[in-house]
């Protein structure tokens, strides 16, 4: 959904840097994963057309947080 973001920390030598992937048009998603020791994060459109990917040695990543928008509750769940 739109607002979905993914920040990925990553060791770069003597410090850290911050990545972040977020899902920028209506209907678009954010996905994560891990193969063969490559971290991957995707922008993915509702057809599952990937819109963009970043990649990391997953050796270097120190933390993958993923922070979906928070979802509104219809009214006639809220008791």
């Amino acid at each position: 959904m739109k607002g979905d973001r993914v920040e990925i920390v990553v060791d770069a030598g003597d410090t850290t840097r911050t990545y972040e992937v977020v899902a920028s048009r209506a209907g678009r998603r954010v996905e994560t994963a891990v193969r063969r020791g490559v971290v991957e994060v995707s922008e993915i459109t509702r057809s599952g057309t990937v819109v963009r990917t970043a990649r990391f040695m997953a050796n270097r990543v120190l933390a993958l947080v993923e922070q979906p928008i928070p979802r509104e509750e219809s009214p006639d769940k809220a008791e």
